[in-house]
């Protein structure tokens, strides 16, 4: 029933009208909740091309009116239901080991007025285009994983200009926050909301901010955080570059272990582990992984309340390819802005883990 699983279409049905009914509340009429479904059950359908043109015509409807309807102007609670699903993605991924993946992905643009939208880099393209870029959270367990937030990334050439904010909906007093920021008020929801997950993993975007390291810290919340080899980490001797560090790595000190399976099988890398020192409480750690291949080395900055094996660390670092996996798997999908969470209900059940996209809500989008 979770994404990167294939389900039977009678298992999908069900979990998805169970869903739905949880919903049920969040929306002021009948006709906006049915239509969300029909929407959501397009996304996921083998259409080539999805918008609200094509998606109303598959689902029987004249005219795309009502879809539109639904993504600017019906009234339902887009928060309330990002939070649904996220209790349900809990309710039935449950895993006590789960690893939270943060982890951002784009949308090229065109044009001016999407929200968000400006030259910026995205992994999308795998370089800088007009593009429009979201932060997003995933449950990751033994037993399948799906998107359980998200928050649209609104950079300074936005929140610096409070008309063009308010021509496209959003609050003039919206504030900039930064990527890892978002990622920490994401993460905040999920453990205020009484869920648990003993670690966290994301790219150098993340790892590389000493205040989410921190936060993540206070919280309890081990983590395995990428960061560049220029990243200075203390040691027993001073304070390293992660690349000098590893330098210093015996050759007995490596471990051939999976990150994880694959297309073609398990990821099988070479890994080292380095105990850092600084002050607080936890146990901090420095993970290398070295190619097999080509020698080309990644770095991890390591913390949990009490020291772990290395097949722990290494399996979450492993955890985050699997949300890029989901990412891909579910290219096509269309949207535009910040709003409703839609993105959010399509991977339950399906067998491809959508690539999200942001729905639009409000006036001039």
């Amino acid at each position: 029933m979770a994404a990167g699983h294939s389900v039977e279409p009678a298992r999908w049905k069900q979990s998805f009208d169970g869903l739905m009914g949880r919903l049920t509340g969040r929306f002021a009429r009948v006709e906006p909740r049915r239509r969300a479904a029909r929407l959501v059950l397009g996304l996921r359908s083998d259409l080539p091309r999805k918008n609200c043109w094509t998606i109303a015509e598959w689902a029987g409807e004249a005219t795309p009116y009502g879809m539109q309807h639904l993504l600017c102007r019906a009234s339902w609670d887009a928060d309330a239901v990002r939070d649904d699903v996220r209790d349900y993605v809990v309710e039935h991924l449950h895993d006590d080991e789960a690893v939270l993946v943060v982890d951002e992905t784009g949308d090229l643009k065109k044009g001016t007025c999407t929200v968000g939208v400006q030259r910026q880099y995205t992994g999308t393209a795998g370089r800088i285009e007009n593009s429009q870029v979201a932060v997003y959270l995933v449950y990751a367990g033994h037993r399948g994983h799906a998107a359980v937030d998200r928050e649209l990334y609104v950079p300074r050439s936005w929140t610096a200009d409070p008309d063009r904010c308010q021509a496209a909906g959003l609050d003039e007093d919206i504030a900039f926050a930064t990527k890892p920021e978002l990622a920490a008020r994401m993460i905040g929801r999920f453990l205020d909301a009484g869920h648990r997950a003993g670690w966290v993993a994301g790219d150098e975007v993340y790892g590389g901010n000493p205040r989410l390291r921190a936060t993540l810290e206070e919280r309890g919340a081990g983590y395995v955080l990428a960061i560049a080899c220029s990243s200075e980490v203390i040691a027993t001797g001073g304070k390293f570059r992660a690349d000098a560090l590893a330098a210093k790595v015996p050759k007995r000190a490596w471990q051939r272990l999976s990150a994880g399976a694959g297309a073609k099988g398990h990821r099988f890398y070479d890994w080292a582990v380095v105990d850092l020192t600084a002050p607080g409480t936890g146990h901090r750690q420095l993970l290398i992984r070295r190619s097999r291949t080509t020698g080309e080395l990644a770095y991890y900055h390591c913390w949990s309340p009490a020291s772990v094996p290395l097949p722990t660390l290494v399996r979450v670092a492993g955890s985050r390819w699997r949300v890029e996996e989901t990412f891909q798997a579910g290219k096509g999908l269309t949207g535009r802005t910040s709003g409703p969470p839609l993105h959010l209900l399509v991977p339950l059940g399906h067998p491809r883990h959508a690539r999200p996209r942001l729905p639009c809500r409000g006036p001039g989008r």
